[in-house]
């Protein structure tokens, strides 16, 4: 019936078919803008792209890395897109068959403030601090599939704290927020790694929540720069893309 009456409308000269005519599938491919992301140069529409695509030279340094290498370090400031883009690649790998699971961990680290006490069950009193990799991969597969892959072990979230003494084979492993662990936490996660796996750790030295001088990320990163088969990305301003007055921001704060 709606088909009917739209015919009907066209017909009678109320419907302007020009106005819905758009030719979205030119607009699916992002161009990588050497000045930086700008939302005034995004083209794309608002539907689900199945295959995240670089929008600047760092993400694609990025996301090289990622397929090349078996453990990559992704430094860089808030908004580069470092952690979306390893979720998204593990997404990405566990649906093509190259992994078998998806393992993502996270320190339950508070931002500047202390949330006392949190009631429920150990899951409900991590929830907060993993928010923000629930988010992620909700925006790549939907609640109710992300809800049973999680159910089948097929993806997995734990806190830094439970990954000691573990072996992680074939799994697409993203170690977030790692500007939030110590030297120490930080060496025995890089251990972690197995055969046929693929690590991503990801964070912002410049924004850490510990004590100063207690965070291992910017350490560790400049020793492991030197090893071959090690892939260390260093973003900058130029890759945010969020709003741009985070990397204005960033810039002088």
């Amino acid at each position: 019936m709606a088909k009917r009456s739209t015919k009907r409308r066209h017909a009678q000269g109320v419907l302007n078919v020009q106005e819905f005519q758009r030719d979205d599938r030119r607009q699916r491919n992002l161009q990588v803008l050497d000045g930086g992301y700008q939302p005034a140069n995004d083209v794309r529409d608002q539907a689900f792209v199945k295959h995240v695509r670089p929008k600047s030279k760092g993400q694609t340094a990025l996301m090289e890395a990622i397929d090349t290498h078996s453990l990559c370090l992704a430094l860089g400031p808030a908004g580069t897109g470092k952690t979306y883009i390893a979720i998204a690649k593990a997404v990405e790998a566990l649906e093509g068959g190259k992994v078998g699971r998806i393992v993502l961990s996270r320190p339950a680290v508070e931002a500047g403030e202390s949330l006392g006490f949190l009631p429920g069950a150990m899951e409900d009193k991590l929830a907060p601090y993993l928010r923000p990799l629930y988010d992620a991969l909700t925006d790549r597969l939907s609640a109710k599939r992300l809800k049973a892959l999680m159910a089948e072990g097929l993806i997995e979230i734990a806190p830094v704290g439970f990954m000691r003494g573990r072996t992680l084979n074939n799994a697409f492993v993203v170690i977030d927020e790692a500007q939030n662990c110590t030297y120490g936490q930080i060496k025995m996660l890089l251990t972690r790694l197995g055969w046929h796996s693929t690590m991503v750790v990801t964070g912002d030295p410049a924004q850490t929540d510990l004590l100063p001088d207690l965070s291992g990320l910017a350490g560790i990163a400049d020793r492991l720069e030197e090893v071959n088969n090690i892939a260390v990305v260093r973003l900058g301003d130029a890759d945010i893309v969020r709003h741009p007055l985070v990397a204005s921001m960033l810039g002088v704060l």
